[in-house]
């Protein structure tokens, strides 16, 4: 039975991850006593330009939004929000939110998601959003990754038409359950660094990976999602800078400032194998000072009530030396072999034809139970569905819309057959 201070660190927890890294350092920030944590000075320290190729002597003025991310004319000029029928909030996010919505005349259930341009210029997040779409275009053919069907944009919106998956989010069935058995924990893992192999092999490192990111479809597989934190063309030997990531599972190297590869994937899979066999992530603190000094100093501390081989990969992964760390030399290839994995099947599991080991047992697409009542007893705005024609043109909507050129995107007709 957990004590009464686990539960409210274990609330305390499930509360603050809902923020996002913007909302919490501006939190920290405010906050005296972390402020003087060296650590978190250090780490607050980031006013000036993330990537260190943009620190020249003389830099040369920005291009504008426009020129930033043309990337050629829309192929798919004629969907619309009126295509729609917005049925529920399905999520939340900083830009916008996403809804289950029905298609009038296919019929057909998506996931939406829409995000207000006037937000994401506000914050300077073009990049993000226009690298989640890039890689949303990579994505189709792997199983656990999910599949963008289309894009486009009005005035002041951009809609990603997505798979609409209902099996729920990890971290909402970890809510509900504290910790999964070991079984579980390792089918789940399988999938996830099948998924994040498949990135590193198209040079993606992922770095957003959590539970929140994680869905389950209808049969219980794996399904990673969120692509705004993904970034592209990193060789296998490449690095870059960017602070970004979830609090919780920011590697040491990041929290650093120092250059990191795609092994920062293999630390933030540790950190989520940890969070399901024990309930809370690694170096978790309701402090968040105190938290950021664990996961750089604290060594790893492991309960005696798992096997030795979950022991083994656990240390592995969250090994805060990432040149020492699983995956540092021949990337996923390590991670399949290992032996905590050995009774996986490969071939099988990315055919998907392991039995998951739960099934969430939904009833169709109006079945919403594994959503949290946060999000869909939330109305839907009208705005959502509105025609760009009904939207009054000012000089800021101008602005965003010319910010998302090349945003709109349809597939070859033979992409989902």
């Amino acid at each position: 039975m957990k004590s009464k201070i686990e539960k409210a660190s274990l609330k305390a927890f499930m509360k603050q991850r809902r923020m996002g890294l913007n909302d919490l350092i501006q939190k920290i920030a405010t906050n005296s006593y972390a402020c003087k944590h060296p650590e978190v000075q250090s780490i607050l320290n980031i006013s000036q330009p993330a990537e260190p190729e943009l620190n020249n002597a003389n830099p040369s003025p920005p291009p504008s939004p426009s020129q930033q991310i043309n990337l050629g004319p829309s192929s798919n000029p004629h969907a619309k929000p009126l295509d729609f029928q917005f049925l529920k909030v399905i999520g939340k996010g900083s830009f916008g939110k996403v809804l289950l919505a029905r298609h009038k005349t296919e019929e057909h259930f998506y996931a939406v998601k829409v995000l207000q341009k006037k937000a994401i210029l506000k914050k300077k997040e073009e990049k993000h959003i226009m690298s989640e779409r890039n890689v949303l275009l990579k994505n189709v053919k792997h199983p656990f990754l999910v599949g963008l069907h289309y894009s486009f944009q009005t005035a002041d919106k951009l809609y990603f038409v997505l798979d609409y998956i209902n099996g729920g989010e990890l971290f909402y069935h970890l809510q509900r359950e504290r910790c999964f058995l070991e079984p579980r924990a390792r089918f789940y893992a399988a999938e996830i660094a099948s998924a994040l192999g498949y990135l590193h092999s198209l040079n993606i490192v992922y770095r957003d990976l959590k539970p929140e990111n994680i869905l389950l479809d209808s049969q219980g597989h794996i399904v990673l999602t969120d692509f705004g934190l993904c970034k592209e063309n990193i060789e296998p030997n490449g690095t870059t800078s960017t602070f970004c990531g979830t609090p919780e599972y920011l590697a040491p190297e990041v929290l650093h400032k120092q250059p990191y590869d795609r092994t920062v994937d293999w630390w933030c899979l540790g950190a989520v194998l940890y969070e399901m066999l024990y309930g809370l992530p690694p170096f978790y603190s309701r402090n968040t000072a105190e938290m950021y000094d664990n996961i750089l100093n604290k060594p790893l501390q492991l309960k005696p009530n798992i096997t030795n081989s979950a022991r083994h990969l656990l240390e592995s992964l969250l090994q805060k030396d990432r040149t020492k760390r699983l995956g540092a030399k021949n990337d996923f290839v390590e991670i399949k072999h290992h032996i905590f994995f050995s009774p996986i099947n490969w071939d099988d599991l990315i055919s998907k034809k392991l039995t998951p080991p739960f099934n969430p047992n939904v009833s169709g697409p109006n079945d919403l139970q594994h959503f949290d009542p946060e999000f869909t007893e939330e109305p839907v705005p009208n705005s959502i569905g509105q025609s760009p024609d009904s939207i009054l043109i000012t000089a800021s909507v101008k602005e965003a819309a010319e910010a998302f050129l090349g945003f709109s995107y349809a597939p070859p007709v033979d992409s989902f057959l």
